[in-house]
């Protein structure tokens, strides 16, 4: 897990972005890879279809040139090798193009949505279109603490192995790991094989499996973050379907949505 790939964009999220990515790469010997996207508007009103869309554009644009004015001094002063892509057009193409050669993506978990274009849906997009991990970042993140406690959420699924697996270089570091079981009575692989997995990686997770509560999977994941001072979050994403549309839904949405800290996702 080398190459990191970061969304710049000039808005709320960035610095969250951008601190999480850097902490990254300096625990992993990474190097990182900046992709500024001058999004192209998305919203068809009377505005855009009368000539509008070049103008917002254009603005656009402005606004990221002067954002890598502000980032690159910034960045020569990091320990972290890195590079800088400027591209433009949709967000989700630019990105699931650039992740090609890339070992994790970097992106906010959720964003609010602007004017000309909407980037909430973006970690949905990249984990069906893409089969790289990501980290979603919540936009209060000041950071990721590589060497703290670290959860992971186990339902036996193929993307809670995929996303184990992927996290495996990030989990060496942690302090703790702890592998949540929520038994629903629907788990087809135990938390304690994933421990026996995680072993052969010099891991050693504490297994702790709790009843499903009346709140459901998330709150428990949710509890169980503020209880043990969790400092990120491991887990399977959109396990139940594939349109992205369908997928923003259950305990993925819901841990996108509330999750106070980063949450690497594989799907």
């Amino acid at each position: 897990m080398k190459s990191i790939l970061l969304l710049v964009h000039d808005d709320s999220g960035q610095e969250g972005r951008l601190q999480v990515a850097l902490d990254l790469c300096r625990g992993l010997r990474g190097h990182l890879t900046c992709l500024d996207v001058s999004i192209a508007p998305e919203v068809m009103d009377d505005y855009v279809l009368l000539g509008g869309a070049a103008l917002l554009m254009e603005d656009e644009r402005a606004a990221e040139a002067r954002n890598r004015k502000r980032i690159e001094p910034r960045l020569a002063h990091e320990d972290v090798p890195w590079n800088w892509i400027d591209t433009a057009g949709n967000l989700g193409d630019q990105m699931v193009h650039a992740a090609r050669l890339s070992d994790l993506v970097v992106v906010s978990a959720k964003l609010p949505s602007f004017a000309t274009h909407d980037i909430a849906n973006l970690p949905g997009e990249l984990l069906t279109r893409t089969n790289r991990p990501i980290f979603a970042v919540p936009e209060s993140t000041i950071g990721l603490n590589l060497a703290g406690n670290a959860l992971i959420a186990w339902d036996g699924s193929a993307e809670a192995e995929a996303a184990m697996r992927a996290a495996v270089p990030v989990l060496s570091l942690a302090a703790s790991v702890t592998l949540l079981e929520i038994d629903d009575g629907s788990i087809a692989l135990p938390a304690s094989d994933a421990a026996t997995y995680l072993s052969r990686h010099d891991i050693k997770p504490v297994v702790s499996t709790l009843p499903a509560s009346a709140g459901g999977v998330g709150a428990t994941i949710l509890a169980e973050i503020r209880n043990q001072a969790i400092d990120y979050l491991v887990m399977g994403g959109f396990g139940h379907g594939r349109l992205t549309e369908a997928l923003f839904g259950g305990v993925t949405r819901r841990m996108l949505a509330e999750s106070p800290i980063p949450v690497l996702l594989a799907h």
